[in-house]
């Protein structure tokens, strides 16, 4: 049997000690892109919700945006309660809400905003870039808009009023 030269003893011990922090700090830069990306999919989710709520909104319901608002945010609850996520501000709620539009509008929009706290070693490299506010935080912002009416509904002889469809119907 061949000896392996005694000064090769230990060699794969000093190159582990160098590539584990190095492999740490890789997953760690690729977490935070994973974490904006589950935020943006669940803001989009419900800003695309919302619009789908708005569409339906009457003149009737008035100026009461809080139940539309309240049903966004419970969409948004599957966003974790956790900085990384979702920052607390003063033990309030971050998120931005911003609803427009009825079914009597052209076309509906969602703006949801959302503030959180990017993972240590990211959150240097973004106050580097200027890509956080004052307080060290990112914001993440999200918007969508529909159409309040299909183009056929527009387009139709009997116009958007459903008492004009139904007299059509007698």
């Amino acid at each position: 049997m061949r000896r392996r030269p005694r000064d090769a003893h230990g060699q794969s011990t000093v190159e582990a000690a160098f590539l584990v922090p190095v492999l740490f700090i890789l997953l760690l830069l690729l977490l935070q892109p994973g974490v904006v990306l589950y935020d943006r999919m669940v803001m989009n989710g419900a800003a695309a919700e919302g619009c789908r709520l708005l569409a339906t909104r009457t003149d009737a319901a008035g100026a009461d945006m809080e139940a539309y608002r309240g049903s966004v945010l419970r969409r948004l609850g599957s966003v974790p309660q956790e900085e990384h996520f979702h920052v607390h501000d003063g033990g309030g709620c971050s998120w931005e809400i911003l609803l427009d539009g009825d079914e009597s509008t052209g076309e509906v929009s969602v703006t949801i905003r959302n503030k959180l706290e990017p993972l240590p070693i990211v959150d240097e490299a973004a106050t580097l870039l200027g890509m956080v506010d004052e307080r060290g935080h990112l914001t993440v912002e999200v918007s969508a808009s529909a159409p309040a009416q299909p183009q056929w509904v527009v387009e139709s002889e009997a116009g958007l009023s459903p008492g004009t469809w139904v007299e059509e119907r007698r």
